[in-house]
């Protein structure tokens, strides 16, 4: 068995009183954030070496006894805080995650968070915060497992959202492989599978383009420091909710249906190098990184196997029929008729095809498929006195 962990997303239905608690919880975090982050600067400012983290920690207990307001919140949701800044620092160190240097937060953000890391329970329909007590949420699926920790969030729309991770065990065994579909993402349409579905690209940020244009214009035009500024903002953040949950509520829609194949081999694209050509827009839009990350972990749940092709693996250009490689295939060509056999191909049908055997060639190198050899003839060496 297999330990994973699992993250549910339910909104908050707090009253008054509980909207401004969480307010204040949030605003406490932020507080300890940016004393912290001084901290951490001013020390290496002066000794030219970061902060050991045990140092700041006895500093955080010695400011609680100069600061006796921060007794009223949960002490282990002020050290989460110092956890997820040591965190910010090992992320911008790390080559591979490309993230900013930690920066000071604001009241004035409406975006607030802060993250319990124990005690947090859910039982009917109602998630208990320490300090805080019971509060109602919009619980949509039971959890499977105990909780690990929470986040609570405010969106730039002043909803209140609490994810909770819990975690699970998964059996290592997979689906038997009779066939291996192959799916080649793009911008026209979505997703080609060799097995003949194709989905359709929603393009929502273009379905909501002309609301986006208005309510832009509308708070350019509203004097800053206002109300109406304020009323607009809000307007635009609503806008731009609306398109991010149609997104997320599409992905997870595909990737779950996804997993009834076995086994399915998709293309490995370079995304971040896609999002700085003319394409950028659109392939924001499709969120191609989202779905396959939720595929990915999706499968590992499943049973089912995730194969991808290499990057630079062909698929648009060889033939499905005989193999031939046409590198006179350009993104233009929608159809296109191989030079060797003269078989006429859709473009995207047919890198689905040729993605298709290469999952075949994948898990045949992984043992998991085999291909009859010699052409079905008879391999084995002939015995004596054998006449066949």
């Amino acid at each position: 068995m297999l330990k994973q962990r699992k993250v549910y997303k339910f909104r908050l239905e707090p009253t008054a009183r509980q909207c401004d608690e969480l307010l204040r919880m949030a605003g406490t975090a932020r507080f300890v954030w940016n004393w912290a982050l001084d901290r951490c600067q001013t020390f290496y400012l002066e000794n030219k070496k970061r902060l050991p983290r045990g140092q700041l920690s006895q500093e955080l207990t010695e400011l609680k006894s100069r600061e006796p307001w921060l007794y009223d919140f949960d002490s282990q949701s002020l050290q989460q805080v110092l956890q997820n800044l040591s965190q910010a620092y090992r992320n911008h160190f790390n080559p591979n995650m490309r993230s900013g240097f930690p920066k000071f937060k604001t009241k004035k953000d409406p975006r607030q968070s802060l993250r319990i890391p124990q005690r947090v329970v859910v039982r009917e329909e109602k998630v208990y915060v320490p300090k805080l007590g019971w509060v109602k949420i919009r619980q949509s699926q039971p959890i499977d497992g105990g909780t690990k920790s929470a986040t609570f969030k405010r969106t730039a729309t002043g909803k209140w959202y609490v994810t909770l991770v819990s975690e699970f065990e998964v059996s290592e065994c997979k689906l038997p492989v009779t066939r291996v579909i192959g799916g080649d993402l793009g911008l026209e349409t979505y997703l080609t599978l060799s097995a003949g579905t194709e989905v359709e690209n929603p393009r929502f940020l273009r379905q909501f383009a002309k609301k986006l244009r208005r309510a832009q214009r509308q708070l350019s035009r509203k004097l800053k420091g206002s109300h109406n500024r304020a009323k607009a903002r809000l307007r635009l953040a609503k806008v731009y909710e609306r398109v991010a949950n149609l997104r997320s509520n599409f992905s997870h829609q595909l990737t779950h249906k996804l997993m009834q194949y076995p086994a399915l081999c998709l293309e490995d694209l370079s995304i971040l190098g896609l999002a700085k050509t003319k394409l950028a827009k659109s392939m924001l839009d499709a969120a191609f990184g989202a779905v396959v990350r939720q595929w990915k972990y999706k499968s590992v749940w499943n049973g089912t196997y995730a194969l991808q092709a290499d990057r630079f693996f062909p698929s648009t250009q060889i033939c499905s029929e005989c193999g031939y490689q046409n590198q006179n295939v350009n993104l233009l060509d929608r159809e296109w008729a191989c030079p060797a056999c003269e078989t006429k191909h859709r473009r995207d049908h047919n890198a689905a095809q040729n993605l298709e055997g290469e999952g075949v060639r994948q898990l045949v190198a992984m043992g998991i498929l085999e291909t009859q050899n010699a052409c079905g003839q008879r391999v084995r060496p002939a015995m004596v006195g054998d006449a066949g």
